[in-house]
């Protein structure tokens, strides 16, 4: 694979990242898109993401295909990542989670909705995808790219996707941006839950919502303070 290794590392450190906050478990994957060939994606090997190492790091078509597998197993979902690459241009990393607090606001009709400022990076609306509508009872894993690109459809041009009974999937333009969004998903939906216990829940306006994401990117000052914090807490620092 004739790719940068600095990228790969990068992708790597995501991984731990994700595990170390309880965005992933055993189960979840992160990606990012190819510095040098748009048309391909980087992607762990079928590994839990807290193990995922620099050699674990396999090249991807947008069919969902590995280019050279090197004999490794591959993750079955990851026809989730092909289709948002394939179909969002401005889209250079996904996230696909099972994020637990998230879960509940796939099943019920209720909004998950950003209500604090560093979760204004889910973006204003979180759209909800069925795999049912359209595929009947399946097994609610994305086996393939009709189903993969389905969900992407429903996720449109949004941050985010809740995936019913199943979980989230996230594209953002770096992929700093699209493990904080994890991160701070999961947070947020942990803490509307808490808030709607208590009462009537003012989220953020609109306005709020754009105003506060113009601080959340990886350029940032706080951005980049940011991705430094989650790195150390991964045990990373030395990546």
């Amino acid at each position: 694979m004739d790719t940068p290794i600095e990228p790969i590392r990068t992708l790597v450190i995501a991984n731990r990242i994700l595990a170390r906050e309880g965005v992933v478990d055993g189960f979840g994957h992160v990606s990012m898109r190819h510095p040098g060939r748009p048309d391909r994606f980087l992607l762990s090997c079928s590994r839990s993401p807290e193990l995922v190492g620099v050699d674990d790091i396999l090249e991807f078509r947008l069919d969902g295909e590995a280019v050279d597998s090197r004999g490794r197993d591959v993750y079955l979902e990851r026809f989730i990542h092909a289709a948002v690459f394939e179909a969002r241009a401005d889209v250079q990393a996904v996230v696909h989670s099972h994020a637990p607090e998230t879960i509940p606001f796939g099943v019920t009709g209720t909004p998950l909705r950003p209500m604090f400022h560093v979760a204004a990076r889910m973006g204003a609306t979180v759209p909800v995808w069925d795999i049912a509508d359209r595929f009947g009872a399946t097994n609610l894993l994305v086996a393939n790219m009709a189903q993969a690109r389905d969900m992407t459809a429903t996720m449109g041009a949004n941050r985010m996707v809740l995936m019913r009974g199943h979980g989230i999937t996230i594209g953002a333009a770096t992929l700093h941006d699209a493990v904080t969004t994890a991160i701070y998903a999961n947070l947020n939906a942990r803490l509307q839950f808490q808030a709607m216990l208590m009462g009537e829940v003012r989220y953020l306006s609109p306005e709020e919502q754009a105003e506060a994401v113009k601080l959340s990117t990886g350029g940032t000052l706080g951005g980049r303070r940011t991705w430094d914090y989650f790195r150390h807490r991964a045990g990373c620092d030395e990546m």
